[in-house]
């Protein structure tokens, strides 16, 4: 890709502003080193340094496309409880509007990460993955609704936590068609089947697998995995993240394989949130759907190269060209 082309692109993402809708979630890192093995279990004792918090989730989402000078409109849930203050003061020192995020009952979905010599050692999870009770869904459903005719695209970040729904899903996305407007989703397994219609649907390799229920192993799996899945729901398009092996662009009956870009895999705790960030971004720039894929590409070289919960900005972009 051209510099030139990615930088024209870049200078249009400040004008932009995108809803992102899903589970919202508080990232607790714990930093420490190992120097020796507990006498009471097998078990390294990790002497820490430092504890960091931010974004996870639908959050990391908005961290990256925050990063790349977009404007972003968070709608989700959150609890009434110390991790969803947390979350809300994280929001509101990027200036984000955070009265979107509906307060329940149910606690703030919360991960602990104990990081010792730059790897994870163990990630503890404190949440409940019980769907909204109906108040607070048709709460979340009309709150996107409200929104929707003033932004530009809409990003849907589904980790299974319980805040998108198949009754969320049938209310916002016939609606969201029908006005026009870009909608790029990071799926799931759960509720695969109720992700229609949208304009371009995220899987990992893994995710693609477990909804067809057959390993994908060759090329021709790998296809006709692509071809059942736009069967199966209404999207303009499908990319298919591949790890190591990069990603696979279904449009138009065809399928483009794009070689990953990263040089060192350090940690690739987020690299979804920047993949479907970057493809929204862009694609609400105005860039062609292979364009946009070839860009996010980069993207996620550069931030699996970083540890922890990470972004990536316009200045790692254009020197990673």
């Amino acid at each position: 890709m051209e510099r030139q082309f990615v930088e024209a692109l870049i200078s249009r993402f400040p004008a932009l502003k995108l809803l992102v809708l899903g589970d919202f979630m508080l990232d607790h890192f714990i930093w420490g080193r190992v120097d020796r093995i507990s006498p009471e279990a097998p078990v390294p004792v990790v002497d820490m340094d430092k504890e960091t918090f931010s974004l996870g989730g639908a959050g990391n989402v908005i961290n990256n496309l925050k990063a790349m000078g977009a404007q972003v409109v968070p709608v989700g849930v959150i609890g009434e409880d110390w991790a969803g203050q947390r979350i809300t003061e994280l929001l509101q020192d990027q200036n984000i509007p955070s009265h979107l995020l509906l307060k329940g009952s149910r606690p703030s979905t919360l991960k602990t990460r104990v990081m010792a010599h730059q790897q994870q050692i163990v990630r503890i999870d404190r949440e409940d993955r019980a769907l909204l009770p109906a108040e607070l869904e048709k709460a979340v459903t009309q709150a996107f609704l409200d929104l929707l005719p003033i932004v530009d695209g809409v990003v849907i970040s589904d980790y299974s936590k319980g805040t998108i729904t198949p009754t969320l899903l049938a209310s916002i996305l016939p609606v969201a068609r029908k006005q026009g407007k870009l909608v790029c989703l990071d799926p799931k397994v759960r509720y695969f089947s109720s992700y229609t219609p949208v304009s371009l649907i995220t899987p990992n390799q893994a995710e693609a697998s477990t909804v067809l229920g057959y390993p994908i192993v060759t090329q021709e799996d790998l296809e006709e995995a692509g071809r059942r899945i736009l069967k199966l729901i209404d999207c303009k398009a499908l990319l298919i993240t591949r790890g190591e092996k990069g990603m696979a662009l279904f449009h138009d009956g065809q399928m483009t394989l794009v070689p990953a870009r990263a040089r060192e895999v350090y940690d690739v705790t987020g690299a979804g949130d920047t993949v479907i960030s970057m493809l929204s971004l862009a694609l609400a720039a105005g860039a062609s759907l292979l364009d946009a894929v070839q860009l996010t590409n980069v993207a996620a070289g550069v931030v699996v190269g970083k540890v922890g919960t990470a972004t990536v900005i316009p200045s790692e972009l254009l020197s990673s060209l």
